[in-house]
């Protein structure tokens, strides 16, 4: 006889959830309605080993905010369609595609079908549901307002993956650029210029200096080539080990923020950010003290997280938001203005959620003047780069066309 584990409910509409041994599934199902138990979900009970062995075999990681997003937007749906949680959760983990995150969610569906809590059984999974996700679920729990909890999630989510995918398209286009102009100057320097310079040779021709330059790079491109490499990522571990220092984070994260013209999108982009976590996180019903050290630790810069440490500790001692924010020097001083305002009519979450949509709509129009500007630009430099590769070689033509004549 094989043992069942099942979820349902009585004719007084009460859930109960248990496990029951029978020959078939079916049997056991009949079995429970004899018992005026209403089955809404049963399995095997070996699943529930099963889901969890899988998923000790993968090496724990985070998953792309995108299918986090669509699971919670989802998610929020069903809850408010009135479809019990368990269900809920077994129906997103079978049809995500994510492997990882699949087995995360049917995971989280059997601790909560074994009684544990829904956010004690996400903070589980911290790589995946980090510590703003899971506070806002456990208000959402302690509320009985799961459903609008999840729905301020999906919106910040989701406005939270369109706010980095526009800092990834404004540094695509230069990084791309870059990278095309490297590679059309290698291979005009590897396969051009040595017959250029050996038509030079053969001439006995008087050669310029820009001339001697560019033959003397082409000709040094092969041997150097593999110390640039070297040099290169060599520099870039050297660089992502720095960073993965207290100091060096801080210095890094520091310079950025100093950057001309970057450094000003990612303070908005850090301010943003902060009103819109720490918005989120106040209208679920989350304690000031703990939404601003969650925020704190998911403001992505060691800076911006100093800050807002600095005000919490003020908080505790009794001061508002807004004076130790301005003391930091990190906020604009609007920003801090307008959390005065809001702190003195009482609708603090109302205020940070507008000055969010006001940065973010700030970056949009700061992320596409920066393309607008590096546009040019890019095409500039490549234009001056090959153009000047070419004059360099057909001036000593020109002056033995000018012997000539």
């Amino acid at each position: 006889m094989a043992t069942f584990t099942f979820s349902g409910r009585t004719r007084t509409g009460e859930a109960v959830s248990g496990e029951r041994i029978g020959d078939t599934m079916d049997a056991v199902v009949a079995a429970l309605r004899r018992e005026q138990i209403q089955v809404t979900r049963i399995q095997p009970a070996k699943a529930k080993s099963a889901t969890k062995a899988a998923l000790k075999t993968l090496k724990p990681r985070g998953v792309p905010a995108k299918n986090l997003a669509v699971f919670t937007r989802q998610f929020s749906v069903m809850i408010d369609a009135g479809l019990p949680l368990v269900q809920c959760l077994d129906i997103l983990g079978n049809q995500e595609e994510h492997k990882y995150f699949s087995q995360v969610i049917l995971a989280t569906r059997t601790d909560v079908e074994g009684g544990m809590s829904l956010a004690d059984a996400m903070k589980r999974y911290p790589k995946v549901f980090d510590a703003l996700f899971c506070n806002m679920i456990a208000a959402g729990e302690a509320g009985g307002i799961l459903d609008t909890i999840l729905k301020r999630l999906a919106v910040y989510i989701e406005k939270a993956v369109k706010l980095k995918s526009q800092v990834q398209s404004a540094m695509i286009y230069p990084i791309a650029v870059i990278v095309i102009a490297a590679v059309v100057i290698g291979v005009i320097l590897w396969k051009v210029i040595p017959t250029f310079a050996s038509l030079f040779a053969g001439l006995g021709a008087t050669l310029p200096l820009p001339t001697r330059v560019v033959i003397a790079l082409s000709e040094n491109l092969i041997r150097f080539m593999p110390i640039f490499f070297v040099v290169f990522f060599a520099g870039g571990w050297a660089l992502r080990t720095y960073y993965a220092t207290e100091k060096g984070r801080r210095v890094i994260d520091g310079i950025s923020l100093k950057v001309p013209i970057l450094g000003s999108i990612l303070r908005k982009i850090a301010v943003a950010r902060f009103c819109r976590t720490l918005s989120t996180l106040m209208s679920s019903g989350v304690p000031i003290l703990d939404g601003l050290d969650i925020t704190a630790r998911t403001s992505g810069n060691a800076i911006i997280e100093d800050a807002i440490q600095v005000t919490r500790k003020s908080i505790e001692r009794g001061e508002t938001i807004s004076a130790p924010l301005k003391e930091t020097g990190v906020f604009p001083s609007m920003v801090c203005q307008m959390i005065s305002v809001g702190e003195a009519t009482g609708a603090l979450d109302t205020m940070l959620s507008k000055i969010a949509d006001f940065y973010e709509e700030e970056v949009d129009v700061a992320v596409e003047g920066l393309l607008t500007l590096l546009e040019p630009l890019m095409i500039a430099l490549l234009g001056g780069a090959v153009g000047g590769i070419v004059i360099a070689m057909y001036m000593p033509i020109f002056d033995l066309i000018s012997k000539l004549t």
